[in-house]
């Protein structure tokens, strides 16, 4: 058998001959013009071909005439030219040919679009390695020789200025059209893990700052919820709303991720020993400041419960500033909180830790408590609207089956219906009536358990002070055990002074309120009151004051009918004493009780009798029982005193008692000091903010008062023998000189 051909040596063979045919058939010139228009890249279609030459042989040469050569060289020129143009058909007309040319407008988009995508490319790399474009050493300094600080610092700042203005320019774009640059957003948290070693630190502030800010003005106060629109046509805007919201909760959610991460370095864990930077642990102050003023601002927002979640464990931090920003936080959201919902929400998380903590947490995860307002709360309330809406469907079933005729069955229906909607609360109210239920059990089941089972003394008096502020609130079934429980509380003797006053504080909150039909004897509470009552001065524990204050408030002036005279005597008495160790607002506060009740008992006028010889005894302040200390035999000796107070206010109380309170007249109060009630001129008259309330007048200038010469002398013998003294020693320095 022959020899196969092969196939493509047959093509390869046939492509050269066919080359050189074609060679062969251009004219000289042509070829010369085709040589030129490789070599200047004149048509796009050569621009991929080099010409290298070539050893095939020349085309025998073809004359040209001269209007064909103008033709091609004039066509060369058009095609050297900037524009690009493209050729039309030419018209033969009896002057000659007439040459058609446009603007390839075709081409020019392509390159347009060339130069575009080479920009977006450019952008787009830019964007992706940000570090490389601020490098820490210029080119222009020498890596190998030493370099001085201040071109370290100055490079630092061009660097910085360039973050800066990179940061501030993403950040006012999303300002100033959140929808179509939410994008910048992505960015902005990429610029918080800024790893740039000369501002590594000031960039992640600058970027978390400006993403605090830009978020509290972006985000809505109602929540995002996401709609399940699959199958369902939407129009144009609601697609693009969509969107923008679903794009600027992933931004927002991965924000809050970087700030928890930044601010986890703060809680340690057991068996974590590592040692931060003071740089670092301001990142994590940052952090949490962030997550609270976020909090503050869209408490309503999604993710508020996550924020929530992060917060709480900071108020039980060692370190004083991150409790504090916690607290404050958490404060305002309560305050703050119209709907009661991200309250509760709050509630469950903070009952959540103490309970796993075993209470052994920092008593400022318990003052947050305390601004709670919970004043319309009655948790017998949900019973009675049970009991009352039963009855009434009862009644509604009874007209149903009894009515025959249609009318009064419907006339009778409409009243009930009427009746029901009146126990029914709106909507919103009675939402916001079972949040305060809810609220109320959690804050009295944390304070109960601490009451049974804790031995922190600090937690136990924040526990004790917001039962006395709550009391009203508990149900009457748990009053009389409550009672039982801070009676043998109080017989403790690691139990500090304050938490004492706590427990009489709420003792009496219950006995003058609801729990006023208990029969209990309250005598031991009145004798540690009043035992205890001198303690208080104007030092260190004057706080304690208005705890006082509250407590003789609900202890005389409430439960007024009550007690015995001798008691309320004793008290007054010890009031007056107690007034001249206080600043001037405790004593107006002590002053102003003393007032109420010789208002309302006139058997206190006996203290305003000088004459001591008649009662039951000589008055023995040191007893501890204030019934039997005998005060009705003494008078309130201390009204002389503050007559000559300081204080213009307290000088005028004074002497109104000392007249009997009388309403007009000599000795009588201005109306705007009179009305006041004790804690009230407590509150207006206090000096920490260092304001004199009233204002001092500024001293008037007098012209200073000429020296006396002479001398007074009882006995004139005296007065001669001194004069005689005189003269003689000024004979004796006369006589010398």
């Amino acid at each position: 058998m022959g020899k196969l051909p092969n196939p493509e040596s047959e093509s390869e063979e046939n492509d050269s001959d066919y080359g050189e045919d074609m060679l062969e058939m251009i004219e000289e010139d042509d070829l010369e013009f085709i040589k030129n228009a490789i070599t200047s890249k004149s048509y796009n279609i050569f621009n991929k071909v080099r010409y290298t030459g070539t050893s095939a042989p020349k085309p025998k040469k073809r004359k040209l005439n001269d209007e064909d050569s103008d033709l091609e060289n004039e066509y060369e020129d058009q095609t050297a030219d900037d524009v690009p143009m493209k050729n039309l058909l030419p018209i033969k007309t009896k002057q000659g040919i007439v040459r058609q040319q446009i603007e390839d407008k075709s081409a020019e988009a392509s390159e347009s679009e060339e130069e575009e995508e080479v920009d977006e490319n450019e952008a787009v790399e830019a964007e992706e390695n940000q570090e490389e474009q601020y490098d820490f050493v210029d080119d222009k300094i020498d890596i190998s020789k030493p370099i001085s600080a201040a071109q370290l610092l100055v490079e630092r700042n061009k660097v910085l200025k360039q973050k800066k203005l990179h940061i501030g320019t993403l950040s006012a774009g999303v300002l100033e059209n959140p929808e179509e640059k939410v994008t910048n957003l992505r960015t902005l948290i990429q610029l918080m893990d800024d790893n740039a070693p000369e501002v590594y630190f000031t960039v992640r502030k600058l970027a978390t700052v400006s993403l605090l800010e830009v978020f509290k003005d972006v985000l809505p106060s109602y929540e995002i919820k996401k709609i399940d629109s699959e199958g369902v046509k939407l129009k144009k805007d609601t697609l693009k709303l969509q969107k923008y919201e679903e794009t600027l909760l992933l931004y927002y959610k991965k924000f809050l991720q970087k700030l928890e991460k930044s601010s986890s370095i703060l809680i340690k864990k057991k068996g974590d020993n590592r040692a931060f930077d003071e740089e670092i642990i301001k990142l994590g102050e940052l952090g949490v400041q962030s997550l609270c003023d976020l909090l503050v601002t869209h408490p309503y927002f999604n993710f508020s419960q996550n924020i929530a979640q992060a917060v709480v464990p900071f108020l039980n931090n060692p370190r004083k500033n991150i409790r504090e920003i916690a607290k404050n936080a958490i404060k305002t959201v309560f305050k703050e909180d119209k709907k009661e919902e991200i309250t509760l929400k709050i509630l469950r998380i903070i009952n959540h830790y103490v309970k796993n903590r075993a209470h052994n947490v920092h008593p400022d995860i318990l003052e947050t408590l305390l601004v709670l307002n919970l004043k319309d709360v009655n948790l017998d309330e949900e019973k009675e609207q049970d009991i009352k809406q039963k009855k009434l469907m009862a009644r509604k079933q009874k007209v149903l089956q009894m009515s025959k005729r249609e009318r009064k069955r419907k006339k009778r229906l409409q009243l009930l219906e009427k009746e029901l909607l009146e126990t029914k609360a709106e909507e919103n109210k009675q939402t916001k009536q079972q949040n305060l239920t809810e609220i109320t059990k959690f804050v009295f089941g944390i304070y109960f358990r601490i009451l049974k089972s804790s031995t922190n003394t600090k937690v136990l008096g924040v526990c004790l002070e917001g039962l006395a502020k709550f009391a009203h609130c508990i149900n009457l079934e748990f009053y009389l055990d409550l009672v039982n429980i801070l009676d043998r509380l109080m017989k403790e003797e690691w139990l500090g002074y304050r938490e004492q006053l706590h427990c009489v504080q709420t003792v009496f909150s219950i006995l003058s309120g609801q729990g006023e039909a208990l029969n209990i004897d309250p005598t031991r509470f009145y004798v540690t009151l009043y035992k205890n009552l001198l303690v208080t001065h104007a030092s260190k524990n004057y706080s304690n004051f208005l705890i006082v204050l509250k407590t003789l408030n609900d202890a005389l002036i409430k439960r007024r009918k009550k007690i015995t005279n001798k008691r309320t005597i004793s008290f007054v008495k010890r009031l007056a004493t107690l007034s001249l160790q206080l600043l001037h607002n405790g004593a107006l506060g002590s002053l102003s009780l003393i007032k109420t009740t010789m208002q309302m008992s006139r058997s206190v006028d006996v203290l305003l009798d000088l004459d001591t010889s008649f009662g039951d005894g000589k008055f023995q302040p040191e007893l501890e029982d204030p019934e039997y200390s005998n005060a009705s035999s003494t008078a309130l000796y201390e009204l002389i005193l503050l007559t000559k107070h300081y204080h213009p206010v307290v000088a005028k109380y004074a002497k109104n008692i000392a007249h009997g309170v009388p309403a007009s007249g000599e000795g009588s109060l201005d109306p705007e000091y009179a009305k006041c009630t004790a804690e009230q001129l407590y509150n207006d008259f206090d000096m920490s903010e260092m304001a004199f309330n009233p204002a001092v007048p500024v001293p008037r200038k007098n012209a200073p008062k000429a020296k006396s010469r002479g001398h007074l002398f009882a006995d004139g013998s005296f007065e001669s023998q001194c004069k005689e003294v005189v003269r003689n020693h000024l004979k004796r320095r006369g006589g010398l000189l």
